[in-house]
């Protein structure tokens, strides 16, 4: 017999079932996301630093944990990690940029569960000064590009991870590729400043600072060979601008280029053939560029890191002098940039900064003030909020989210 204090007592939770029963495709709140390691390459040279440190990063809260040192290596100015392996391995890959005879590419295998790396292989970087390892989605080839040595160089990657003595080796001093800039001081020869692959897997473009060109390359991510007999080069017709780094827009057809002697981002139309016999990747100037700092700016700054957010709409740039992040809204219709925020970065010399992957955060590595500092980014208006935590990290060259 149901009497009414039996039913008082069950109603609830026989109210919950059919609650479930009537909605059962509601979805759950998500999860929030797990805490994710940070990776810090540092100028080990000042002599306080002493290779790559690790944190953990929470992306609910934008919090760090205090950085501890991850491997001892010199210089490790830039790092890349490479997709998981079938084996289930995670591989991060370092530059040691240290101008002498020590210049290599690093590999380190990566623990999931605690972060420590652990070295199982070092090659020459076939030039002086590595400043850029870049790795295929296939996580069969790798790119170095060497800023003092002037080249370019390829690596297999083993199924182990470790790498191949370099495959190909192209020196940017030769005539084909083009004029130095008039910066004397500055364009006395080729400075190869990055090695970035195109979205689609097929191209190398790598930044030559001392001819202010971008030399296109197609690869074959499966012998890491560089098609080196006709290089196709492209620039911004301002002499002396000093490319630096690019970035793709989502779209795949809009490249922004940050040059770092005039602090400018330019605008460029990307477009590729599809034959498999000569494939073709081409830059066309979009006559569109901008300055990275402020019209009343009258200090010495050199233009360092340039991204785009996931969604397309807006563009990050950082300035080392005026030290700031600049943040740019993205005119849908033909890619042009507008000013919408300037924010300062909340140390000095940011040489590189990095968004998370949730595009909720961006981590500032400062490298003249020994500091990484956090800003919140609303993800609507593009504008960043803080610094909200402030770590100290010495001399920060680079920051990876792993």
């Amino acid at each position: 017999m149901l009497t009414r204090r039996r039913f008082l007592v069950t109603f609830p939770a026989f109210a919950a079932v059919m609650h479930d029963a009537a909605f059962p495709f509601r979805k759950k709140p998500p999860a929030p996301p797990a805490p994710v390691f940070v990776y810090f390459g540092t100028d080990t040279s000042k002599g306080v630093s002493k290779g790559i440190y690790q944190s953990r990063f929470d992306p609910a809260s934008g919090h760090l944990t205090p950085p501890t040192l991850a491997a001892v290596t010199p210089r490790p100015s830039y790092l890349a990690l490479a997709p998981i392996s079938q084996s289930g391995r995670r591989f991060l890959y370092a530059v040691n940029e240290t101008n002498d005879s020590s210049d290599a590419v690093t590999t380190f295998a990566m623990d999931p569960k605690t972060g420590a790396l652990r070295q199982i292989g070092q090659v020459p970087s076939g030039g002086a000064g590595p400043c850029y390892v870049s790795v295929d989605s296939t996580g069969k080839s790798a790119f170095v590009a060497n800023y003092s040595g002037g080249t370019l160089a390829s690596y297999r990657i083993a199924p182990d991870g470790t790498l191949s003595q370099p495959v190909d080796r192209i020196d940017f001093h030769a005539s084909k590729f083009g004029k130095r800039g008039p910066n004397a001081a500055r364009q006395d020869g080729p400075h190869v400043h990055s090695a970035t692959i195109s979205p689609d897997n097929r191209f190398l473009l790598a930044s030559d600072l001392g001819s202010d060109d971008i030399a296109v390359f197609s690869i074959d991510p499966r012998t890491a060979q560089l098609a080196t007999s006709d290089p196709y080069l492209f620039r911004n017709n301002r002499p002396g601008s000093g490319t630096r780094h690019v970035a793709f827009h989502p779209n795949c057809r809009w490249v922004y280029g940050i040059c770092e002697l005039d602090s400018t981002i330019d605008h460029y139309l990307w477009s590729t053939t599809q034959s498999t016999d000569t494939p073709k990747g081409l830059l066309v100037n979009a006559n569109f560029h901008i300055s990275t700092v402020a019209p009343d700016f009258t200090g010495k700054n050199t233009g360092s890191e340039v991204a785009v957010s996931p969604d397309g709409s807006f563009l990050y740039a950082s300035n080392r002098g005026e030290d700031t992040l600049v943040v740019f809204a993205i005119r849908p219709k033909d890619g042009s940039l507008s000013v919408v925020q300037r924010i300062a970065c909340g140390g000095k010399t940011p040489r590189h900064f990095v968004m998370d992957q949730t595009g909720r955060w961006i981590l500032c590595g400062n490298q003249n003030s020994a500091t990484v500092t956090v800003f919140r980014r609303d993800p609507g208006s593009g504008q960043l909020t803080g610094p909200v935590q402030t770590v100290n990290v010495d001399s920060p060259m680079f920051s990876l989210f792993a």
